[in-house]
Parts: C-alpha cells; structure tokens; sequence
C-alpha cells in the first residue's frame, strides 16, 4: 500500500470505514458521541485524542498483528493498546464524527522500552510508529494518542497535548532532560491501515516476534519499567 501525497487534500475515503478502520462499529460510534464535545472541528478533535490518549493504556506487551488484534474497535474492547490500534482508534472515532481522519507512521529510536522489549526486539530501532492525521481547518495535524498521562505522569515523561492548532509528536527529550525519541524515518500517511506492510516489517526487523505477539504477552509491561526507573 501506498502512502497518499504529503499534504493532498481529504478524499471521500478520508470519512469512509474500513476493516481495520472501523468507524461504522456500534462501539466506535458511541465513542465518538461521547467524547467528540466542542461547537467546533478543532474543540472535538482535541477532546477525541485526549479521550483515546488517556481512556486506554499503552501497553505494547500486548501486539497482536493478526486483522482481529489491530482493527481500532479492538482497543473499546480490551481497553489497552499501542501506538499503531489507538491512532486507528482516533482516526475511526473522528471519522465518525465527521471529521476527516488518516493514519500515519513513522520509524523512531529510544522509545519508552524495557530490558525484556530489547532481548525481544534486538534492535532499539521501533518500527511503524503510529499516530493520527486529523484534517482542520483546512490543513493536516499529527496527534499522537499512544501514551495516556497516568503513565507518562508515572514515568517522568511529557505528555503530549494536542491543541488542533499544531503537530503533536513526540518530544525529544523527558523531564529530565534524558533523550526520549528520535524520528529516523517518516512512512508518510494512509486511508487505511497498512497491516501487510507492518507485518512484513516486524517479521523482518524483530525476528522474535510471532502474528500474535511474543513472550512479552503473559507480562506486565509497567511493572517493568518501573523496575528500571532510577531511585528517586
């Protein structure tokens, strides 16, 4: 799959569901009822991405690259997710809501890990890094809804506030001036998800990783970096 041209205007398919997009599930119309409040575009755009932001746990112990595990209703039901099914969640509630939504993807470095993640991934490099392109007021934002705030505020990390006024990716640096995330590769934005190419990636860069996960699965991924926090 294709990503679109950098900034070409919303298409049809911009409103559209799709499998993995799902903005036609009963779940994911109800969520967006609730949470897209405001009088405006950009008031229900920002109160969607903090609704997905904090209203599920980033949990990336728990991938499962199957269509069933990435599909954005999957994120209502088992109320976590990573970064790539809650930018699906966020595009398909705003999709829903009207407003025109794609997804993009990036590859970063130095993202929120643990020592079982390393052993796992054998690379510190994270690929398709997922967030939302939500269009307003006539121009594209990236809102980045993977990490709620009870684990950045846990972790000494800044959340990310998206405005509707501008960019919400993440930053560089955590609160104590540590480096946090580097982007090393920008996959450009899509309709719709582009699970064959993400799958085909993992299964090429993270050789230890099966379609529904690895052993990270049966662990608790906060307990473990709490473990590596230094004493305060």
């Amino acid at each position: 799959m294709q990503p679109v041209q950098e900034g070409a205007p919303p298409t049809a398919a911009c409103l559209e569901p799709t499998a993995l997009i799902d903005s036609d599930h009963p779940a994911v119309i109800a969520f967006a009822r609730a949470h897209a409040r405001g009088g405006g575009t950009r008031e229900r755009a920002v109160a969607l991405t903090v609704a997905v932001r904090d209203g599920f746990r980033y949990d990336p112990y728990r991938i499962d690259l199957r269509p069933e595990g990435m599909r954005a209703s999957r994120v209502l039901e088992i109320d976590v997710g990573w970064c790539v099914p809650k930018a699906a969640l966020l595009a398909a509630a705003a999709r829903a809501a009207g407003i025109p939504a794609r997804v993009g993807y990036a590859d970063v470095r130095n993202h929120l890990s643990t020592e079982r993640m390393r052993q796992t991934m054998k690379t510190d490099l994270f690929i398709w890094h997922g967030y939302a392109d939500l269009w307003i007021d006539g121009r594209w934002l990236k809102a980045t809804p993977a990490f709620n705030l009870s684990l950045c505020e846990r972790f000494g990390l800044l959340a990310l506030d998206f405005d509707g006024c501008s960019d919400s990716i993440y930053h560089p640096f955590d609160k104590a001036g540590h480096r946090h995330m580097e982007y090393v590769r920008q996959r450009g934005s899509f309709d719709d998800m582009p699970l064959a190419d993400i799958v085909a990636g993992f299964r090429a860069t993270y050789p230890g990783w099966g379609p529904q996960g690895s052993a990270l699965a049966p662990a608790n991924f906060e307990d473990d970096v709490e473990r590596e926090i230094p004493p305060r």
